[in-house]
């Protein structure tokens, strides 16, 4: 795991992954600029060649931004209180699914 510190832009956020070498991503977002940069980082990562990469976004998500997070790309929204356990547990299985549907 990398944290890589508040107030990253969505560049810094994909050049990180890129030099991780990261399978996947957290974000955790509570400015409300979530539409904003979630989709525009999901977009450099395509452009990067790293669509690959899981990405998970957390914080102060209302829920009727959550379908157009889900449609831009992101694999799962967390909310405030969801339990740590079930985003490892989620987070886990997801990228157990992900590495046998490529040794298919």
């Amino acid at each position: 795991m990398v944290y890589t510190g508040l107030h990253q832009t969505p560049e810094q956020v994909v050049q990180a992954v890129i030099q991780e070498d990261a399978d996947a991503i957290g974000l955790s977002l509570l400015s409300g600029a979530h539409l904003t940069l979630v989709p525009r980082i999901i977009e450099l990562l395509a452009e990067a060649g790293r669509a690959d990469v899981l990405v998970i976004v957390g914080g102060i998500i209302p829920d009727g931004d959550i379908g157009p997070l889900e449609a831009a790309g992101v694999a799962k929204v967390f909310t405030p209180g969801s339990p740590l356990p079930e985003i490892g547990q989620w987070l886990g299985q997801a990228l157990d699914e992900r590495e046998e549907a490529l040794q298919a």
